[in-house]
């Protein structure tokens, strides 16, 4: 299957996943969950994995999927291309009747996603993106990200109000407007539309967080990287210390060389 028939069909599987997710959240069962750690965890993260996983496999049956709901998955060696899934990003937001959530899914080749697409039910938005060819918002192609230098644009975050790192940055480089939104993934893709302009989190983050919003915003002409400026290398663990997305490339690079050096 092409690239581009890829993309669309990864659209449609997680566009059909978002009607899943809207329709069983009026079903208590499927909110029901607890926290692990920092994560708020549903049973219907459980069944977003399964639906998301048919989808993908019936797609292409050779490539394997990874994902967080799916611990066996995981522990086992990267394959050389695999779908990198997060069936529901931001599930307390989800379970608790919030608007701030996703579902995503990557096509990782090697060390670096290749195909990306991240469905925002509540809104409908579609953020899709193939390297080399651009990112697109509901089919529309997405611009260019202007120039955007330290201190300009808008800090955004998953808080009322800046907080931790977030008023850290926002008082050192002079931020003034601020955007309250929820799931990584939503964070970074309102970068990469231009609806927001510098994220910085300084909690644990896993690569299926980031692979498919990461992609959507660098074919915007924006930055992801870890806290310490270093890029996402989809090798060996899963695991990293934060973040900092931008759509300035270079304020990007400027915040984190700050925070490394503080």
């Amino acid at each position: 299957m092409s690239g581009h028939a890829l993309a669309e069909a990864v659209a449609g599987a997680v566009t059909g996943v978002g009607a899943l997710l809207r329709a069983w959240r009026e079903d208590a069962a499927a909110l029901r969950g607890a926290w692990e750690g920092g994560q708020f965890k549903a049973e219907a993260d459980a069944r977003a994995h399964r639906a998301l996983s048919e989808r993908l496999t019936a797609i292409d049956p050779d490539i394997p999927v990874v994902s967080e709901e799916d611990p066996g998955s995981l522990a086992r060696e990267r394959p050389s291309r695999y779908w990198l899934i997060d069936p529901i990003d931001g599930t307390a937001s989800y379970a608790h009747g919030f608007a701030g959530y996703v579902t995503q899914a990557a096509l990782v080749i090697g060390d670096r996603p290749e195909i990306a697409a991240v469905y925002a039910p509540e809104t409908r938005a579609l953020y899709t993106a193939v390297r080399g060819r651009g990112a697109h918002r509901d089919g529309v192609a997405l611009p260019r990200l202007p120039a955007a230098p330290p201190g300009a644009g808008v800090l955004t975050d998953n808080t009322p109000r800046p907080v931790g790192i977030a008023a850290r940055v926002a008082e050192r480089f002079g931020y003034r407007d601020y955007r309250e939104s929820g799931s990584i993934a939503l964070k970074l893709c309102l970068i990469a539309e231009g609806a927001a302009h510098l994220f910085v989190k300084d909690v644990p983050v896993r690569d299926w967080d980031v692979a498919a919003p990461g992609l959507v915003l660098a074919e915007a002409g924006g930055l992801l990287t870890r806290l310490d400026g270093t890029p996402f290398g989809y090798r060996g663990g899963y695991e990293h210390t934060g973040l900092v997305g931008g759509a300035d490339p270079s304020t990007c690079r400027t915040v984190a060389r700050w925070l490394a050096a503080e």
